[in-house]
């Protein structure tokens, strides 16, 4: 071999390796993206994140964890642009949800962080599909009314207290989950969607704050992540103040049917 070959192959090998990290990147990039965008719209952006995360060279526990820190910022900025929409259930008040979605989520992040996850993994898709089922049962019944609660406040804080945990822990899905517990509890589509957008990120907190230590956070692909998902966190606020009331509960039960099909087809 000709020794000027060796520089070549050098700058070629050196080439390759920056196109690779420009690929990951711009998938890590996209993914914050439309997560942000679904999360604040539905729910379910991990599973847009989880699989860029592995494929990224991250472990799936890792790539669980780091995903509920990159996505915290696009929840926090969809949550507080659209506060205004915020309300409670019934008699049951929107601090008594704050605090319960607290405590959830601690209990759920202290759960992950000594228990593997693949138990959570095989129920998504009957999670995913039994919330879209109840969603679209609350918001196209011929008796449906928006005002019309077919659980109380006391079934609702429990059903949030149970989706807490589950999102400190897994995580997936809970979006969907929210939406059909808060419609059944009588809020609107849009009020619902601005409520669990502000409980997510609060639920998520807890768990946040106990991952920050973790030597499972990739803070590199974090941090793209979330650049990602603050701007689809925003766009997806733009979305549920406009959008049509009817066009947003077709618009979730079509992407709740899209994900379930996915999640069956090949599981997280």
């Amino acid at each position: 071999m000709h020794t000027g070959a060796v520089p070549y192959l050098n700058s070629f090998t050196l080439q390759s390796i920056r196109l690779i990290i420009f690929m990951v990147i711009t998938l890590i990039l996209f993914a914050g993206l439309w997560a942000g965008l679904q999360n604040s719209l539905a729910g379910g952006g991990s599973f847009i994140t989880l699989p860029a995360l592995i494929v990224s060279g991250v472990s799936p526990l890792a790539a669980n964890i780091t995903s509920t820190v990159a996505l915290f910022p696009g929840q926090v900025t969809a949550g507080f642009s659209g506060r205004g929409l915020v309300a409670g259930v019934g008699k049951l008040p929107f601090r008594s949800l704050f605090v319960v979605s607290i405590l959830g989520g601690a209990v759920g992040g202290l759960l992950l962080l000594n228990t593997p996850s693949t138990v959570f993994a095989h129920l998504v898709p009957w999670l995913v599909l039994f919330a879209t089922v109840v969603f679209a049962w609350g918001s196209f019944s011929h008796h449906r009314h928006e005002s019309t609660a077919h659980i109380g406040p006391v079934a609702a804080g429990l059903a949030q207290f149970l989706i807490s945990i589950y999102g400190g822990y897994f995580g997936g899905g809970i979006g969907f989950l929210m939406l059909a517990a808060l419609t059944m509890a009588g809020q609107s589509t849009r009020i619902a969607g601005a409520t669990k957008n502000v409980l997510a990120a609060v639920m998520n907190a807890s768990a946040v704050v106990l991952f920050l230590t973790s030597s499972q956070v990739h803070w590199y692909e974090a941090c793209v992540l979330g650049v990602g998902a603050i701007i689809g966190g925003l766009m997806g606020t733009w979305a549920l103040h406009r959008v049509n009331e009817k066009v947003l509960r077709i618009g979730i039960v079509g992407l709740g049917m899209a994900l379930t099909i996915a999640l069956f087809v090949k599981p997280i």
